[in-house]
């Protein structure tokens, strides 16, 4: 069911029972679903977004475009299933355009980061060239606006 899958990527922490009203169906019934998604890999986790600026921890995302040699017989999959299981790789999206692999991982800092691009995936053998772009700020992910600037009923900020 759609508009269930929808309200829990919105809201992970909507209950059953919360759930169960708004979709007009039994509780019951809604947990089964859930567990059934869970189960078949439709719902792959739960994950929190936090807005790393407003606390004192050092934080920093970037994104690393990759271009990279398909292997034979493999393809893509090969050289993506090690880039994903480096625990940094937060994630990783085969794309079309002027570049094959979208890397997002987070650090600590930006050296930290290069270090990472330099010693773990410039050196995968299927890597040709990679080109670093750090997130200087964000404005809005995955849905969630990140500080957004109070307006009045127009649209006037405030």
């Amino acid at each position: 069911m759609k508009d269930l899958l929808k309200l829990l990527e919105n809201d992970a922490r909507l209950s059953p029972e919360k759930l169960a009203l708004m979709l007009d169906k039994e509780e019951g019934d809604i947990k089964a679903m859930i567990e059934g998604y869970e189960r078949d890999g439709v719902i792959l986790g739960y994950k929190t977004m936090i807005d790393w600026d407003k606390t004192n921890t050092e934080h920093v995302c970037a994104l690393i475009e990759l271009k990279i040699i398909p292997q034979r017989d493999r393809g893509y999959e090969h050289i993506a299933q090690k880039i994903y299981n480096y625990p940094e790789v937060e994630s990783l999206y085969l794309m079309s355009g002027g570049y094959d692999l979208a890397v997002f991982i987070e650090g600590k800092t930006m050296r930290e980061v290069a270090f990472f691009v330099a010693e773990k995936l410039a050196t995968l053998e299927d890597v040709t060239s990679t080109a670093t772009h750090f997130v200087l700020r964000k404005y809005k992910d995955k849905g969630i606006v990140f500080g957004a600037v109070p307006t009045d009923d127009r649209g006037n900020f405030i």
